[in-house]
């Protein structure tokens, strides 16, 4: 089966689970296709898979993740011990595990094509992914708290794992003394989870920047102080990359680093 071949077959099984959607009509070109199929992931509710699906899917996501560029931990220069910054897509960076900034509810986001890291992490890691989330929640509840970790399999991404992490929200609110500790304590945890556990490389985004409104000024700051802080205080060995990517984010961080 071909890539083409792929793509539709999952775009049709998904239409089918919903009597709503299931005499929707698959558009005729590759882009409109790939926009429907990931829109379909995107507002797709955990529930079981088939096998056939699953292998179908993750071939399509495999050859997908082969059309581009795959950047390891060789490829980036360290600004200082243990210490790397890159500007890229964080779905495409080989490390042991990356962090994903999500909400509270640690189910990805539900929002058909949005551009947010946490949609694209669903997106690229495929249905597998919010299905270990929804069963990991139902042990721990609705919602987790701020700045909890949640590790999952990071399935057909080039990373082995993800760290879901729910950062303060500070939109349309005054920045206080508890967001900032907050933030902090979302690094830590990260950190302490994958110093726990023997990983070599650990990927951050910006968390809470962005839709949750953090300043980003302040949150570099704090991301920076507690990555250097813990790894001189514990003499842990795992390699850091503060990823970004936009301009603004870039700058900072250079300048801060």
């Amino acid at each position: 089966m071909d890539q083409a071949k792929r793509r539709l077959y999952l775009i049709q099984s998904l239409l089918n689970e919903n009597p709503r959607t299931a005499k929707f009509k698959i558009p005729k070109t590759q882009a409109e296709q790939e926009k429907m199929l990931r829109a379909l992931f995107n507002t797709r509710l955990a529930r079981p898979i088939t096998p056939e699906f699953e292998q179908i899917q993750d071939a399509y996501l495999t050859e997908v993740l082969a059309q581009k560029k795959i950047t390891t931990l060789k490829d980036l220069t360290p600004l200082s011990d243990n210490i790397y910054l890159w500007q890229g897509d964080l779905t495409t960076l080989k490390v042991d595990a990356i962090v994903n900034a999500a909400n509270k509810t640690m189910l990805g986001c539900y929002r058909p094509n949005c551009n947010c890291l946490d949609n694209a992490i669903h997106t690229f890691a495929g249905v597998q992914l919010r299905n270990e989330c929804y069963q990991v929640m139902q042990k721990v509840g609705r919602f987790v708290k701020v700045a909890q970790v949640l590790p999952t399999k990071a399935y057909n991404l080039p990373s082995k794992y993800v760290f879901h992490v729910a950062g303060p929200y500070v939109k349309n609110k005054t920045l206080t003394p508890e967001y900032e500790e907050q933030l902090a304590q979302a690094y830590y945890n990260c950190l302490k989870l994958a110093h726990d556990n023997n990983l070599k490389s650990l990927a951050f985004c910006c968390i809470s920047t962005g839709e949750f409104g953090f300043p980003n000024e302040r949150a570099a700051q704090i991301a920076s102080k507690t990555v250097k802080d813990f790894l001189r205080q514990t003499d842990s060995k795992l390699k850091v990359i503060f990823n970004v990517f936009k301009d603004l984010d870039l700058e900072i961080y250079q300048r801060i680093l």
